[in-house]
């Protein structure tokens, strides 16, 4: 991989400007690669989120927290990485701009001890992909096609203590329970009748203060 490829104009201008492009192109020589060993196998497949950048034919980005089972990311092979997308809130903003570009980097956390791993790749959706099987209660799922990836230092991740897994994951059945926001009264009427029954057995609808009283108790 050469320089160019890697390094855009304005990162070279950067460097140069603090006198860092020597630092730089090592750091490229040592850690940047285009396909995925064992380490950073082994790392992914043990996370169970991750955060999704993305970015839209304007250029505008967006970055979403994306949450499932441990090995929620599948390594395919040493050059395609292959996730699910469950259901959200219908904004599709990930998808639609993987959709429309294809461009995303993909951020792999562990808070705990800390480190991490960041990989870019070319993005493509799937509604019929044999792996959605392999993850009950997706709807879509998503390849990646990498481009490159590498072992980011930790200096500056804050230590945080995992407490406890989202009780939203999909479980076997795909089943989940109802997301809170889903009873707030402003948005009965574009839910499916299936959605609105759970709401009337969950206890009715809410309203948006309330719904915000919850969220900040942790409740949401």
């Amino acid at each position: 991989m050469s320089d160019t490829e890697f390094y855009t104009a304005q990162q070279r201008s950067l460097q140069d400007q603090f006198d860092s492009r020597p630092l730089a192109d090592r750091l490229q020589m040592a850690i940047v690669v285009e396909e995925l060993d064992d380490q950073h196998t082994d790392f992914i497949t043990s996370r169970d989120y991750f955060y999704l950048a993305t970015v839209n034919a304007q250029g505008e980005p967006t970055v979403s927290y994306k949450g499932g089972g441990v090995g929620v990311v599948s390594v395919v092979d040493s050059t395609t990485l292959a996730f699910p997308i469950y259901d959200g809130n219908g904004m599709f903003l990930s998808a639609g701009n993987m959709t429309d570009t294809g461009k995303i980097g993909l951020l792999f956390m562990d808070f705990e001890t800390p480190q991490r791993v960041r990989v870019q790749g070319e993005a493509s959706v799937h509604t019929d992909d044999e792996l959605l099987t392999e993850y009950p209660g997706a709807i879509l799922i998503c390849r990646v096609a990498v481009t490159t990836a590498f072992i980011n230092c930790a200096r500056y991740i804050h230590k945080h203590t995992r407490v406890e897994t989202s009780k939203y994951v999909p479980n076997e059945a795909g089943e989940q329970p109802l997301a809170t926001w889903k009873r707030i009264d402003g948005i009965q009427d574009v839910l499916d009748e299936s959605v609105q029954a759970q709401v009337a057995d969950e206890g009715g609808v809410i309203t948006d203060v309330e719904y915000a009283k919850k969220l900040r108790r942790g409740e949401s």
